[in-house]
């Protein structure tokens, strides 16, 4: 996440202190390609959140299609032992009214079906129970 304000910069600060000495953290909150790029065979990797990347890449107002193909690319190629995608799902909920919020709910949908087409297993995870999601 990016701190705009003070109030998220506690969270920020809170989720770091939380974690601390539990593992190695690496904030990538545009640059994430690039950082999966350079983990290990031997890593263990947890995204955390897709969604949050992707409010900063269009704040930024970064090209959408160039990030998530050139994101798409980095997980389809990563060499981390193991690689965990944690993300929202959004499109289950009221339509938003604003034309960003609508946007935002369509970019989510699409980078979801994009990182899923290229990882080995998706799951859905409710109220602590997972449903693994099959193509079909």
């Amino acid at each position: 996440a990016q701190a705009f304000d003070d109030e998220m910069r506690d969270r920020i600060q809170q989720h770091q202190n939380d974690r601390a000495d539990r593992w190695q953290t690496i904030e990538a909150p545009i640059a994430l390609a690039e950082s999966l790029r350079r983990q290990t065979c031997d890593s263990t990797v947890v995204v955390d959140c897709l969604t949050l990347w992707l409010t900063n890449q269009m704040l930024a107002e970064h090209d959408l299609a160039e990030a998530v193909s050139e994101l798409v690319d980095a997980v389809a190629s990563c060499k981390a032992a193991h690689l965990w995608l944690v993300s929202n799902e959004v499109g289950w909920s009221l339509v938003p009214e604003n034309p960003l919020g609508r946007r935002f709910r369509d970019e989510a949908g699409r980078l979801h079906q994009q990182l899923a087409a290229v990882c080995d297993d998706t799951y859905l995870i409710a109220a602590g129970m997972k449903l693994k999601l099959e193509p079909f």
